[in-house]
């Protein structure tokens, strides 16, 4: 269960890590104005918020295996948000990062 809740945070934090980047950009690159940049700077603060629900309670741990989300779902969101193809390095990149992300949050600890 201590896996689910932290796979279930981590989705959830990364749909605000992400998407807070991806709003701050549109205002900015896309000139959408400053209703969506302060859009993303919220959800980048409700990313930070969420990450300190983690079980685990080292901090470095916890943002080291949060890299290999973003990577991943990073990848995912240029997919469905701008159209970006991700080419099989990219596929194969985000897979290595999830696995690392596995091994710092669930290997097995003394």
């Amino acid at each position: 269960m201590l896996i689910v809740r932290s796979a279930a945070l981590f989705v959830v934090a990364a749909v605000f890590e992400i998407g807070g980047a991806w709003l701050v950009w549109q205002g900015v690159r896309e000139h959408r104005g400053w209703l969506w940049i302060t859009g993303g700077i919220l959800a980048l603060g409700a990313y930070g918020f969420v990450a300190t629900f983690q079980p685990d309670a080292h901090f470095g741990r916890i943002l080291a295996a949060y890299g290999g989300i973003f990577v991943a779902g990073s990848l995912a969101w240029g997919a469905v948000a701008d159209g970006y193809r991700p080419d099989r390095w990219d596929i194969t990149g985000a897979l290595v990062c999830l696995a690392g992300m596995a091994v710092i949050m669930w290997a097995p600890r003394n």
